[in-house]
């Protein structure tokens, strides 16, 4: 099963998807003359502002449920994997990947946003496979999108972030025993957690996506927080040492000690799978927000980014950088170029996080991140089921197969059990399969949407050419800017009775409606 799941890792995310990735930031920052600095400001005046509807969520909810997608085990052990198999230059490329992504982000989001819907029981629903369809006009590829993106968050994903809960609390507890079972031995400690998480998770997914919505905007502030205080506590106290941490990240970034393939690659790989601009699961709960203008969540979504990686990635890849709780792997099994720990110790787990805040606080490390990578990972695990309950959505637009959504509760719970109490490689190596497919098939979309209609660009030359005018209530109407099939933001317009603003556009010349 590993050797297969490496195989096709090895095709996934060949060097032509980490090129893409970064490709498709820098394209984006371009295009939208680097969005993710220009609207710093307002990107936190948006945060802070809007309300949730009965059809939809608040910003703030939406970009909780966001973050509790990209705030997750990939923070924690992927960035300690990022390090241990691409040496500290990785994260230097984690940084540029957050740092284009984040234009990459808003591009996606504003797409989600442009082309959502209102389903059957009154909820909005959005992201690839709906806005493929409606600006591509392919829904072939629309539905190749929507089952792979069921398949990654219903059955690989979740694996990989209840493993790393599992294998956190049997480090920081023990294993309370050994269990023959037949999937192998599993520690007793394994089997009560996966069993714990299963019980709590079923309780919530089965409450909806407002009961999703409610839990992780309390919980993900609180958890990102609390992280990033004892990182900063650990910092301070080797204070001294942050110049040179900042010079082996930037120096490896260039002149990395594992080959500039291993910093770039698993810099970027983890980039992505911790943030997941460009991934296309961000757009799903962005598509969920009850905003005035697309615009505005594209740049609320494009602020989680900057959350994600250059606070929280950063937080943890300073604290096992500063204390020295790593190993480089080296090409071949078994070696190492820079080995400070037991050769034991995997790259692919919490462990590296858990020694290093070992070892600037003892006794608190073990415990610490097994409670922070529990509502680290359960969060994200709450984000897959309502990104795959999404497509499901999508898909009974067509095909409307009887128990779908409770199919998917009952595989998601399983598979969390089961991704728990395996292997900690096996699990990664399926996340990465996941990821990468999802990654090839929305970027790939995102690319051909922009040259054939630029719908996103539109939107936030609109919002600009809103603001300038000085209006108080933005509004958006998707006709005048020549977007096709944008149908629940023309039934708004319609049904609002507000007269529409006519701004003049960036370039100062009037709007004019389109044939």
């Amino acid at each position: 099963m590993q050797s297969l799941v490496d195989f096709l890792n090895g095709i996934i995310w060949s060097p032509v998807l980490i090129y893409l990735c970064l490709g498709a930031g820098l394209f984006y920052s371009i295009a939208t003359r680097f969005v993710q600095i220009r609207h710093f400001r307002e990107m936190w005046r948006l945060l802070l502002s809007g309300k949730s509807s009965d059809q939809g969520i608040s910003s703030f909810q939406a970009l909780a449920v966001s973050l509790s997608g990209r705030v997750g085990t990939g923070n924690i052990a992927g960035v300690a994997a990022a390090i241990g198999f691409g040496g500290p230059g990785a994260v230097f490329w984690m940084w540029v990947v957050a740092f284009l992504g984040a234009a990459t982000a808003y591009s996606e989001s504003a797409l989600a946003q442009i082309y959502k819907e209102e389903d059957e029981d009154g909820q909005f629903r959005g992201g690839p496979a709906y806005y493929i369809e409606k600006a591509m006009g392919q829904k072939w590829y629309a539905w190749i999108f929507a089952i792979a993106t069921i398949f990654a968050c219903g059955v690989l994903l979740p694996g990989v972030q209840s493993n790393s809960i599992g294998n956190a609390v049997e480090a920081a507890f023990g294993t309370g025993g050994m269990i023959e079972t037949t999937i192998g031995t599993i520690s007793l400690a394994k089997i009560v957690t996966g069993t714990v998480v299963s019980i709590i998770l079923a309780f919530i997914i089965f409450g909806g996506v407002k009961r999703i919505a409610s839990f992780t905007q309390i919980v993900v502030p609180f958890m990102a927080l609390a992280y990033i205080i004892i990182a900063f506590i650990i910092i301070l106290l080797n204070i001294n040492l942050v110049p040179t941490v900042f010079g082996m990240i930037v120096g490896d970034a260039f002149t990395p000690m594992a080959g500039v393939g291993a910093a770039i690659g698993w810099g970027v790989k983890r980039g992505v799978y911790s943030n997941e601009a460009g991934q296309g699961t961000g757009p799903h709960a962005a598509a969920a927000a009850d905003v005035d203008h697309p615009a505005q969540q594209g740049l609320v979504q494009s602020f989680s980014i900057y959350i994600d990686t250059l606070l929280v990635c950063s937080a943890t890849a300073f604290m096992i950088i500063i204390t020295g709780a790593y190993n480089v792997h080296g090409g071949a099994e078994g070696t190492f170029l820079v080995q400070n720990l037991a050769a034991d110790i995997g790259a692919n787990g919490p462990v590296f996080t858990q020694m290093a805040i070992e070892s600037a606080m003892p006794g608190i490390g073990k415990p610490f991140i097994a409670f922070a990578l529990f509502f680290f990972a359960f969060t994200t695990i709450l984000a897959y089921y309502y990104i795959a309950e999404t497509n499901i959505a999508y898909i009974r637009r067509s095909l409307k197969l009887p128990g779908m959504m409770f199919v998917l509760k009952i595989v998601l719970t399983v598979a969390v059990f089961y991704g728990t109490v395996k292997a900690a490689n096996l699990a990664w190596a399926m996340g990465d399969v996941g990821v990468g497919l999802m990654a090839w098939l929305n970027i790939v979309g995102i690319l051909i949407i922009f040259f054939l209609s630029k719908p996103a660009l539109k939107a936030l030359n609109d919002y600009e050419a809103q603001q300038k005018a000085g209006v108080t209530e933005f509004t958006f109407d998707p006709v005048k800017l020549g977007i096709k099939n944008a149908d629940y933001w023309e039934k708004r317009l319609k049904s609002s009775g507000k007269p529409v603003a006519q701004p003049e556009d960036v370039d100062g010349e009037p709007i004019k409606p389109t044939a």
